[in-house]
């Protein structure tokens, strides 16, 4: 009779301890922050293998501090700031983000959009991310000097204008010190390499270590 009792408490407590377990995973990954990333190829890693994305090496070099934030890239090649626009409210409800990143107008200035639709839609992006209470960081994004100076700093201003008016964080393009650097970027010319990629992460997570 003893020995059925403390067969049943060891296999009581073997059961408890699993629970706990258990919840304690469950409730250390609700207190992670998570961040959704709406971007382009830029930030979809076009032509990178994905381990080496920029992405997922932040997300690496987040799991391994104490920075506990979730990546969840949503980034499409080719996206504009019209379809931005229709993916960001099933986004916010399915992922339920505490921060995005919007990392979209490249690809509206390079067919020549009109900067003020541009402007627009950006603007849409935030409002609907903001009235969800999610914190947007909004990337500044600029684009070849061909395509004419007065086009190419009209686009530039919307993202400042849009900083100010929206109260939100503007963090500098990811390109910035790498474009111009053809051994960090692919042969076309637009895109990151596996080099570019690692100096995008490196200042991507000085930013973020902030948030």
């Amino acid at each position: 009779m003893f020995k059925k009792y403390l067969h049943g408490r060891k296999k009581y407590n073997s059961i408890a301890i699993l629970l706990f377990f258990l919840i304690s995973l469950q409730l250390s990954g609700e207190t992670d922050k998570k961040l959704l990333i709406l971007g382009d190829s830029l930030s979809a890693g076009y032509g990178i293998p994905l381990e080496k994305q920029w992405a997922k090496v932040v997300q690496r070099k987040l799991n391994s501090s104490e920075k506990k934030i979730r990546l969840i890239n949503s980034s499409l090649s080719g996206e504009t700031t019209g379809g931005g626009l229709s993916r960001i409210s099933n986004l916010l409800i399915i992922h339920s983000p505490d921060f995005i990143l919007i990392e979209l107008g490249g690809n509206d200035a390079l067919r020549g959009y009109p900067v003020e639709k541009i402007k627009s839609n950006l603007k849409e992006i935030c409002k609907i991310a903001q009235k969800q209470k999610v914190t947007v960081i909004l990337m500044q994004m600029r684009i070849p000097p061909n395509y004419g100076k007065r086009y190419s700093e009209a686009l530039e201003s919307i993202y400042t204008e849009l900083a100010g008016e929206l109260n939100i964080k503007l963090v500098p393009f990811m390109l910035n010190n790498i474009a111009l650097d053809s051994s960090l970027m692919l042969p076309d010319g637009i895109h990151p390499n596996e080099n570019g990629q690692l100096l995008i992460a490196e200042e991507v997570f000085k930013w973020i270590s902030f948030l």
